[in-house]
């Protein structure tokens, strides 16, 4: 049983891997399951034993490609408190999903309709508790200024129309991610960021948060059998 769970589970990584390569040359709306299983090779009923849905399947390529960028992010926190200052916060993110073409395609609308609402509930759910949680340590561990008005939404907009915006003089990803971090960085910030201590008790709540968010999507991602949507 285990050694035929194995074997579906990489041929599910298979059809992740044709799916997201096909996500970021076409775009969402014009790609079809007909065209991820030619892709992989298999036949269309195979990608659906996986993923009743094109949404689910797609959910599932960004929520792989997600998890990704979580475990670099961990390994960054672990070695280096200060990641968490949000300016460095931001950086690191916007770096990261310019060297990962299917977040980009995510983040610059290709994929819309996949991300502004999760087929399964219950994982919207609890990534909106994660982002609760998020904001409340970034405010409790004075990582935000205590004046900024609605800190989620402000932090939440200016990080996403870096993403989005694109300038008419070419600029590379790593001057982008300059100036999100300088906005940021005097946008949000405090003028004197927390002690050393206080950083490395919010970075361990970051980690602890970030660990909590992987296993749902892991197991979102792989357990092939879906509650019937709501109509």
């Amino acid at each position: 049983m285990r050694e035929k769970a194995g074997r579906a589970g990489g041929r599910a990584d298979r059809i992740l891997d044709a799916a997201g390569g096909l996500l970021v040359r076409h775009g969402y709306r014009k790609v079809t399951v007909e065209d991820v299983a030619r892709e992989t090779g298999i036949g269309k009923g195979t990608v659906y034993l996986h993923w009743r849905t094109k949404q689910q399947l797609f959910e599932a390529v960004l929520l792989r490609e997600s998890i990704a960028y979580l475990e670099e992010l961990l390994d960054e926190l672990r070695r280096d408190p200060r990641t968490l200052l949000p300016h460095r916060l931001v950086s690191s993110t916007f770096l990261a999903v310019a060297r990962r073409p299917v977040l980009g395609a995510m983040v610059a609308g290709f994929t819309e309709g996949t991300h502004a609402t999760r087929a399964d509930a219950s994982l919207r759910g609890h990534e909106l508790l994660i982002a609760e949680r998020f904001h409340d340590l970034m405010t409790r561990h004075g990582l935000f200024r205590a004046d900024v008005p609605n800190p989620a939404f402000t932090f939440g907009a200016v990080t996403t129309g870096f993403h989005v915006h694109r300038s008419e003089e070419p600029m590379d990803a790593a001057a982008r991610a300059e100036s999100l971090a300088h906005v940021v960085r005097h946008a949000l910030e405090p003028a004197v960021p927390p002690g050393d201590r206080e950083l490395a008790d919010a970075t361990s709540e970051m980690i602890a948060i970030i660990e909590d968010l992987i296993p749902p999507f892991r197991k979102w991602i792989y357990a092939y059998e879906r509650p019937d949507e709501p109509g």
